[in-house]
């Protein structure tokens, strides 16, 4: 009974603080095949990028498919680039780096097929602090791989959701507001 009562306390708290869970990412009705671009080869972001388009329907085109082979009326999301780097933040006493800043800064556009901006570029950037022992390289260099992929998981999110909320925005825009009933003033009814 009390876990019961707890787990009820929790919701009730959760849905008074305003949390709620994201909605799938939404995509225009008549959105064609999307072709994840990358000026970085092999780009890990690129299919994490198509993975998150497979899943939420889209339709996406393989990233070494050439343009000539028919792929013209295909959206194109751009990533213009990837930047990393490491900014040391604290040092030990001796004057060595012994935390860092890990970032990684994206540059990105989404186009319709005719070339028109869906999402016009870009900047998202994210970090990561870590702790570095000036002598454990083994564990740093672990440490930090693990944080590249999440901050890679989190750009592939970030770059959805800023499609996601253009296309929503947009979609409000078209949508007629409902309009009262003839003959009724506001209010009344």
């Amino acid at each position: 009974m009390t876990r019961y009562l707890i787990a009820l306390l929790l919701a009730a708290g959760l849905t008074g603080c305003g949390f709620h869970l994201r909605n799938k990412l939404v995509l225009p009705a008549d959105m064609p095949a999307v072709k994840v671009e990358s000026t970085t080869r092999y780009s890990e972001l690129v299919k994490l990028l198509s993975r998150g388009l497979r899943s939420s329907g889209a339709t996406v085109v393989d990233e070494n498919t050439p343009a000539s082979s028919g792929t013209a009326g295909v959206a194109r999301l751009m990533i213009r680039s990837e930047r990393w780097g490491d900014r040391p933040i604290a040092i030990d006493e001796r004057g060595r780096s012994q935390e860092y800043s890990l970032r990684y800064a994206v540059i990105f556009q989404f186009n319709h097929p005719d070339g028109s901006t869906v999402v016009p570029e870009q900047v998202i950037e994210l970090s990561r602090d870590y702790v570095s022992q000036p002598t454990d390289d083994t564990g740093t260099t672990t440490e930090r791989e693990i944080l590249a992929e999440e901050l890679r998981r989190d750009m592939s999110a970030s770059i959805l959701r800023r499609i996601d909320s253009v296309v929503r925005a947009d979609l409000e825009k078209l949508q007629p507001r409902a309009q009262p009933a003839a003959g009724l003033k506001e209010g009344e009814g």
